[in-house]
């Protein structure tokens, strides 16, 4: 129960953190997704279940936050789906290893880049943009971002754990 209160609160302060400051972290058109960052973290710790839920529950609140006409419920789908892929990548016996290295930043662009992919699939039906083009110009640079963001938790996570 602790820790699932722990886990609501670092939610809804990432979720503040990613609404009000992600524009200082946009470089051109790239935005990082920091919360892909913290649904892969929960799903390695505690299991699919656990990266379903977070990414549910925090996707629901962006798009409640974020007001996108016509979208409610992208972000909730997007988020569980990148929960359900990083759920992938947990195992009982070497989560903290996998925290503490590569694993964890393989985990985040697998799980970020279908993310972006469902997202920009939905999000630019009826625009003149082609899905081809909203992925190799926005999707894929925004996985690498998210991804190399993620080296600074595991870098942390490989100092603490020994990894």
């Amino acid at each position: 129960m602790r820790r699932a209160v722990f886990y609501v609160l670092v939610s809804f302060l990432l979720i503040i953190f990613d609404t009000l400051l992600t524009k200082f972290l946009t470089v051109g058109n790239v935005v990082p997704d920091i919360i892909v960052v913290w649904i892969v973290y929960v799903a390695i710790r505690e299991g699919q279940i656990a990266g379903l839920a977070v990414g549910f529950a925090s996707g629901l609140v962006i798009d409640l936050v974020s007001g996108q006409d016509g979208m409610l419920g992208l972000a909730a789908l997007t988020k569980t789906l990148a929960g359900f892929v990083a759920g992938y990548f947990y195992n009982e016996n070497r989560r903290f290893q996998i925290l503490g290295g590569y694993g964890f930043i393989i985990a985040i662009g697998v799980a970020s880049l279908m993310h972006n992919v469902v997202y920009f699939l939905i999000f630019l039906q009826g625009t003149e943009i082609g899905w081809l083009s909203a992925i190799s110009f926005y999707g894929i640079p925004s996985t690498l971002y998210t991804a190399a963001l993620g080296l600074l938790p595991m870098f942390v996570f490989a100092h603490k754990y020994g990894s």
